[in-house]
This record gives structure tokens, sequence and C-alpha cells, in this order.
């Protein structure tokens, strides 16, 4: 699958019936339902039914422990079409996809390219690699989404920042 987007793995089987546990990775849950359908490592895999209480899923053709056992461990996928297919975005909300690739620009200055974002204790940390041009040894720095960010351009491939100069002189 192309653009291959991680977005749960599978735990132990749970019960009889071939259920198993689901640990997200995403923060759309709501792409999780009945007749959805993923990549996992080497197979298609389509949902059978899913219990969000106990976060657990049934696929398709997993009808035994032994069966489901053999999912352990896999990763379910999603891409950049699908995603965007199945979630709605609510105002101020973005892909991780769409974010990665940006120009990071604060007061008209190219500080970087976004490389990629890290999510640690719930907070959404943007890594940028530093434009050269800047002079700066370091290659890369990373700032808070949420406290940093004045706008997000998707269709130019932009971000404006403010406040992130200090912490890239301090990196």
């Amino acid at each position: 699958m192309k653009n291959n987007i991680p977005i749960a793995k599978i735990g132990k089987s749970y019960g009889v019936k071939g259920w198993v546990k689901i640990h997200l990775l995403t923060d759309f849950p709501e792409q999780f339902k009945a007749g959805a359908t993923f990549q996992a490592d080497k197979t298609t895999l389509t949902i059978e039914h899913i219990n969000r209480k106990n976060n657990t899923i049934k696929f398709v053709g997993f009808n035994t422990p032994e069966e489901a056992k053999k999912l352990t461990n896999r990763q379910l996928y999603s891409n950049e079409e699908q995603s965007k297919e199945d979630i709605k975005l609510k105002k101020d909300e973005w892909f991780w996809f769409d974010i990665i690739g940006c120009e990071v620009y604060e007061d008209d200055k190219l500080l970087g390219v976004v490389e990629d974002i890290n999510r640690i204790n719930d907070i959404d940390y943007i890594v940028v690699s530093i434009n050269e041009d800047l002079g700066y040894k370091q290659k890369r720095f990373l700032f808070d989404f949420k406290r940093h960010i004045i706008d997000v351009d998707i269709e130019n491939k932009k971000l404006y920042v403010k406040d992130t100069i200090p912490i890239l002189e301090a990196s």
C-alpha cells in the first residue's frame, strides 16, 4: 500500500470467538467500523464486529483464538486517500501527513521544513530540518505545535509560527 499510515496495532486474542485487542495509534477511532477494510502486514483484514468499550475487534474469517493469535503484533494501515475519505476534520485540525513537508516561517524567515511530528505526553512536537542558509550547526529542532503555530496553509505547504527562533537558537 502506498503511503502506509499505521493506525492501530493488534494485540492478543480475546475470548473464544476470534476477537483481538486493538491498540489505537490514531486520533480518529471513528474509522474503525464494521465492514471497514485495512492493510495489515502483507494481508487485508475486514472488520466484522467492533466493541469500543473494551477495544476489541473481530475480523472476518478469524473465528477461533488460534486463528486470532496469528494476527497478534500486526499493524493496521490506512493511506492518505482512505483517511481523507473516512475522517471528517474539524476546524483547525490537520492530518500529520499534510503537515509533514511544510515549510516553516517566522517573520517571513524560512526556518526549515517539517520532517516529522512526535507526540510526547499528549503534546505534538514539530520536528524541523533547519534551513542550511541560516548558518546553524544543528540540523533540526522541535517546537510545540499548539503553542507556536499562528497559521497553517496546507495548500501552499507552509506553517507560520511565533516565538520559535529562541528555541532554534537554544537547540
